[in-house]
């Protein structure tokens, strides 16, 4: 089964994968989709708020974050670390459960990007955002490095967090019952 969507002018049909018997969510994958990449950076830096750098989690995020640093001309964005790397220095950490992975994870930031954004106007961009729990985890390492988090955007809203208000997004993704049939 798929769901066939336009997102950014972009033509994709997404799988729907069972997350229990009740619910089933459509696969979003944006790495290695050059075209969509490029289209969605675009279309999200005509409506984020300003800002100083760009955060997004390992990895789904990455492409996206790379793409509206370039067409944007920053020089860096940061990335949230799923693993501690040896030329990472005092890092700090914060755990999270994604909808999507089937155990807990954890995010890590290391003393130089934490000083990067430092009293700093940031953004967190991330490729889906559904419950909320990746988009918090970035948020508190944020915190912890004293940067201000000015926004967060995301290319697709799925199920509630299209609700949200604090969410700049492209498209609302809906979730799907065991049938595939879209749920309010």
């Amino acid at each position: 089964m798929y769901y066939e969507m336009t997102i950014a002018g972009c033509k994709r049909r997404l799988p729907l994968c069972k997350l229990n018997d009740e619910l089933m969510i459509g696969a979003f994958v944006i790495l290695g989709d050059q075209e969509l990449t490029v289209a969605c950076a675009g279309e999200l830096l005509k409506i984020v708020p300003d800002y100083d750098y760009l955060i997004s989690a390992e990895a789904k995020g990455i492409p996206l974050a790379h793409e509206m640093a370039r067409q944007r001309g920053d020089e860096k964005y940061i990335v949230a670390r799923k693993g501690v790397k040896l030329y990472m220095s005092d890092v700090f950490k914060v755990e999270v459960r994604s909808i999507t992975t089937d155990h807990q994870q954890t995010l890590y930031l290391d003393k130089a990007d934490a000083e990067l954004m430092k009293g700093k106007r940031i953004l967190v961009v991330d490729d889906v955002i559904s419950t909320g729990e990746s988009l918090c985890a970035i948020q508190e390492l944020v915190k912890q490095a004293g940067g201000e988090i000015v926004g967060n955007a995301t290319i697709l809203a799925e199920g509630r967090a299209a609700e949200r208000t604090d969410i700049k997004y492209l498209e609302r993704l809906p979730l799907f019952n065991a049938k595939g049939e879209p749920l309010s």
